[in-house]
């Protein structure tokens, strides 16, 4: 079989999987699960096969016209680089291990065919965009993701929070989606053709004539699919959906279909300093805000939410300092050790019966009842927190590096002003990051106070894919020596000046909270807590959906008070109420946004209601006066029927004569 058609077998057998298992998931549910995790399965060995048949070597290119279109023809077409063969292969590493976990997770979920099947479209969706070789096509994917993300966020429908989370980030992802469009066409139409290969031959040659106004239309999607500053605010909302679906998204598809996206078209970007210079500025307003957001939150899905938020805005400014391997290696990396944190999340929120830090700070020896998720998310957070040797030390590493080189003047990638803002922001996100990672194990692990409820053992297949996923976590980031030869040589080495001080950050962070934590603790008293509502035979995503549902405190109202023993709070200080929030970043988008459309909605009703039904009215009770008038005259009697007659006909002939004779 020809390299090629394995290629498209890879984004093709979860969508037919999808369709199967749309199809037979009322009539035939044993096969649900099959059509689940096999199809994805084969997927991801087909990208293995991809990947070492494509070897970092020259691009697999392959295309064949799908129908005539005109001036600009639009194109079936495969572009597949080292980049695109690695991606490839974590987003069949992360989909198949959130296929199966979902089949424990949610084994008593009566929709669980529709959300397997909505999960494998979502995989083949982003699969598609990571091989397609056409523009078009590649929107084609793109736009799938988004109609999923909605579907699979409120997949608990029956919460607002749920119904709600989906239609913002549905809407907020479809604001950047329109300049995305626009900027596509004005691409094509300088390129003259949505291949990406002339695409980036035309910038080659110097043939584009709107590089900074193309960039910042394309930036605009970018920012609303990876969750960039101003359009990251759908992202901690989503949370209200399934965690395997969080895991999904923040690990291999959508968010990282923004950070594929320039990569693959770099050199459109490097044509114009100044949409380097807003990459790198986004990048950083991302990263510093984030981090302090992730600061203050409660719910750990929304800890973890705003961290995924802050490692795209790493991967953003590795790619504004030119360097799409750094941010390429980080997107891999980040992959393996955030799909880890969120699915070890779904076996805490499982075993403590809420999302709440709050109340899980509570609950003594929660880490004995999830010993598996105890160590394999410690493994993930010290990843996330960048310590060396574990997978994040070297990827992030890598964009710091890159910074330093523009920074310094070693490299012309980009302008050296986007090298410092890069540079200045992830140092300090290092920080930041280092201390809401700490923060999050010693709240989760570390509680006080009541015996954690005990809802019995996960089932295996959730725990086996935490291990499977600890792995790269652990390991991935030893690669850097190899990864060259895929990313077109670039140099992945971490630098001596960005090692030291990263780590230093990040230790100082990590220490600093770990500080906090023990002062805090020390002067709160712990309020007594009542009888634990343990659940042991509760379904975990029938557990989720209630504590979203009803926000109900598994140990009472207390259990969600405030945390006096939050270092986050002594950390923040008075910043600890506006970064809980997000920096009101939502109450200015009602104000600025959601009040004026309501208002003209309001508005448009009362025209509608006063107006034009006024003027419908109108125009129906003339006719029916006239109607009444001439009715009156039907009197039925024939005298007066002559006599109307007869003067009409006098009157008429009267009007002839002054006619004819000219008066």
């Amino acid at each position: 079989m020809t390299t090629t058609t394995l290629a498209v077998l890879v984004p093709l057998l979860p969508f037919l999987g999808a369709a199967a298992g749309l199809l037979l998931g009322r009539t035939a549910p044993g096969f649900v699960r099959p059509l689940a995790v096999l199809p994805t399965l084969t997927s991801l060995v087909l990208a293995v096969l991809v990947a070492a048949r494509q070897g970092g070597g020259r691009a697999l290119d392959s295309a064949t016209e799908l129908t005539p279109t005109g001036s600009v023809p639009i194109e079936l077409a495969l572009h597949i680089d080292g980049f695109a063969a690695l991606v490839a292969i974590l987003v069949g590493v992360v989909a198949t291990c959130v296929q199966i976990y979902s089949t424990g997770y949610l084994r008593d979920d009566p929709r669980y065919p529709s959300y397997a099947a909505l999960v494998s479209l979502f995989s083949s969706a982003m699969l598609l965009v990571v091989y397609s070789g056409d523009l078009i096509v590649l929107l084609v994917g793109w736009e799938v993701m988004g109609i999923c993300s909605y579907f699979l966020v409120g997949h608990y429908w029956e919460t607002p929070e749920a119904r709600a989370a989906s239609i913002k980030a549905f809407l907020v992802t479809k604001l950047g989606d329109v300049p995305f469009l626009i900027g596509l066409f004005a691409l094509a139409t300088d390129a003259g053709s949505f291949r990406i290969t002339t695409v980036l031959g035309t910038v080659a040659s110097g043939g584009l004539h709107h590089p900074t106004l193309i960039a910042l239309l394309l930036l605009a999607g970018v920012a609303g699919k990876s969750a960039q500053f101003p359009l990251h605010t759908w992202l901690p909302d989503a949370m209200a959906g399934p965690t395997p679906v969080s895991a999904l998204i923040h690990a291999a598809t959508m968010v990282a279909a923004g950070v594929y996206f320039i990569a693959r078209l770099l050199p459109v970007f490097e044509a114009s300093s100044a949409a380097m210079v807003v990459l790198a500025v986004m990048a950083a307003v991302t990263m510093a805000g984030s981090a302090l957001a992730a600061l203050a939150q409660d719910d750990i899905k929304r800890v973890l939410a705003y961290s995924t938020i802050g490692q795209l805005g790493y991967m953003t400014g590795a790619l504004a300092v030119g360097d799409r391997g750094a941010a390429v290696f980080h997107l891999l990396s980040h992959g393996a050790f955030k799909a880890l944190l969120f699915l070890a999340a779904g076996v805490i929120i499982h075993a403590a019966g809420t999302n709440s830090l709050a109340a899980m700070s509570r609950m003594k020896d929660l880490r004995a009842r999830v010993p598996d998720a105890y160590w394999t998310m410690t493994v993930a957070l010290l990843a996330l927190a960048a310590i060396p040797p574990f997978a994040g030390f070297f990827s992030k590493e890598s964009v710091l590096g890159a910074a330093e080189h523009v920074a310094t003047g070693h490299t012309e990638h980009a302008p050296g002003a986007a090298g410092w803002i890069v540079l200045v922001a992830g140092l300090v996100t290092a920080l930041i990051t280092a201390g809401y990672a700490t923060r999050l194990w010693l709240l989760a692990f570390r509680g006080r106070g009541a015996e954690a409820p005990d809802h019995g053992r996960q089932p295996l297949v959730m725990n086996a894919v935490l291990w499977v996923l600890a792995v790269p976590s652990l390991a991935f980031g030893l690669t850097y020596r190899v990864l060259p030869d895929w990313f077109g040589g670039s140099d992945l080495t971490p630098t001596l000046t960005t090692s030291v001080l990263g780590t230093g950050f990040a230790l100082v962070g990590g220490l600093v909270t770990y500080g906090a934590w023990q002062h805090t603790t020390a002067l709160a008293a712990r309020a007594p807590l009542g009888a634990v509502a343990a659940h042991p035979e509760a379904d975990a995503g029938l557990v989720e959906a209630e504590a979203i549902a009803s926000r109900a405190p598994a140990y009472g109202d207390v259990a969600y008070a405030p945390d006096p023993g939050d270092p986050g709070r002594l950390l923040l200080g008075p910043l600890h109420r506006h970064a809980a929030l997000g920096f009101h970043l939502d109450a200015v988008y009602d104000a600025l946004f959601v009040r004026p459309v309501r208002a003209g909605a309001s508005l448009v009703r009362f025209l509608d209601r006063e107006v034009v039904e006024t003027y419908v009215h109108g125009a129906s009770a003339l006719p029916r006066l006239l109607g009444a008038a001439v009715r009156r005259a039907q009197t039925g009697n024939v005298q007066t029927y002559v006599s109307a007659l007869l003067a009409g006909t006098v009157v008429l002939a009267v009007a002839a004569l002054l006619v004819a004779t000219g008066v």
